[in-house]
């Protein structure tokens, strides 16, 4: 390969937490006391390690594998005050047919811990701390590996939203919006620790068969259409290039008939902020879905991150695969344009997850392993 030229090497977000960890958010959702020096002493080396591990796998853009937070989106009752309402729950359309894989999802041992109290007064900024602490230590663990850079997760506005109810705002997009201004102080804080920030959106794909599986596919555009724009204006002030924005189908092994399909929503993708776009592309339901980019166009200035390596499944893909993946897409869109992801997180919330520890990170070594083969051919 010429210089440093090659194709560079991500994931989404969440990585499976020691148990010991686990214990500790279990602990904290329930309402049981702890040791404040404890749990931030625990973070801190869960970090340390987490950040190791990637960087020893191969990947070149890590993160924090949501060390702190007990999800990659319940986390935000923490930080902005005006959730204490009754819990929120929705149906997911898929699953509705399939009784015994329902039963299986919804037996998650984390989901009884799992708290997510709807709105019932106005949102502000409860917690100004716990962001510049993921941000610190992010950065403290990256400074000690090089050749590595740093992103960090948080859910999008409309993601919020979803997970947890209206009970006080006079209308959606009411809640919307004050929620996407009560996230804009995390935003703000990441990106200004000079972090990549990545805002999670399964909202704009996974909402179409849950949140808003009634309505019909031009008011869930409309929907969509309306999420943008709030994300939009939550990172108003932090440039594109510092930006990536994740897109979720639902991070669970359900048989997903009911995903609405990408070419469906693409062109409303390309209105949101961010310059570099996650998404599923090496599960079965989403991974023909590269043919979409031989009529649709890139737009200038923004990038693909195509999930190559699946998050369900205990397969270790084989680095051959991986590269196939990747030159798919580099023949459809550039190589320049290109960085290799994974599907979604290993552990979304914590205790959850069906893909093994130890394997997550195999699945990572054979990602940079594959990105190596692709880039020797586009990088002779």
């Amino acid at each position: 390969m010429a210089g440093d030229q090659k194709f560079r090497t991500t994931h989404v977000g969440s990585l499976p937490r020691p148990q010991s960890l686990i214990d500790i958010m279990f602990a904290k959702e329930d309402g049981l006391p702890l040791d404040a020096n404890a749990v931030a002493a625990a973070i801190d080396a869960a970090v340390a390690e987490i950040v190791e591990r990637q960087a020893a796998a191969g990947l070149d853009i890590v993160n924090d594998g949501e060390m702190s937070k007990p999800s990659y989106a319940t986390y935000i009752k923490d930080r902005l005050s005006g959730f204490g309402g009754a819990g929120n729950s929705y149906k997911f359309q898929d699953i509705e047919d399939f009784p015994a894989i329902k039963a299986r999802i919804f037996a998650d041992p984390g989901r009884k811990h799992r708290k997510t109290p709807a709105c019932n007064g106005p949102i502000s900024v409860k917690d100004m701390d716990a962001p510049r602490l993921d941000a610190e230590r992010l950065n403290a663990a990256t400074s000690k590996r090089k050749g590595v850079s740093a992103f960090m997760s948080a859910a999008s506005p409309g993601v919020t939203t979803l997970f947890f109810g209206n009970e006080f705002y006079s209308s959606h997009e009411d809640y919307l919006f004050a929620v996407a201004e009560g996230l804009r102080h995390e935003y703000e804080t990441i990106a200004a620790a000079g972090i990549t920030l990545q805002i999670d959106c399964p909202d704009l794909a996974m909402g179409r068969h849950t949140q808003y599986a009634d309505l019909s596919l031009s008011e869930f555009r409309d929907r969509m259409a309306l999420h943008i724009e709030a994300l939009n204006q939550a990172v108003r002030n932090i440039p594109a290039e510092q930006l990536r924005m994740h897109m979720c189908w639902g991070n669970y092994p359900g048989p997903h008939h009911c995903d609405v399909p990408f070419k469906d929503i693409i062109d409303l993708v390309w209105r949101a902020k961010p310059h570099a776009i996650l998404f599923e592309a090496a599960n079965p339901r989403h991974a023909h879905e590269y043919a979409l980019f031989e009529t649709v166009r890139l737009p200038e200035g923004k990038v693909l991150v195509p999930g190559v390596i699946e998050c369900q499944s205990n397969y270790i893909e084989h680095p051959d695969l991986v590269a196939q993946r990747i030159e798919r897409y580099a023949h459809l869109v550039g190589r320049d344009n290109v960085i290799a992801g994974v599907d979604c997180g290993f552990s979304i919330h914590a205790g959850s997850g069906g893909v093994d520890p130890s394997v997550a990170f195999a699945k990572r070594a054979s990602l940079a392993e594959g990105a190596k083969i692709a880039s020797a051919k586009f990088w002779p």
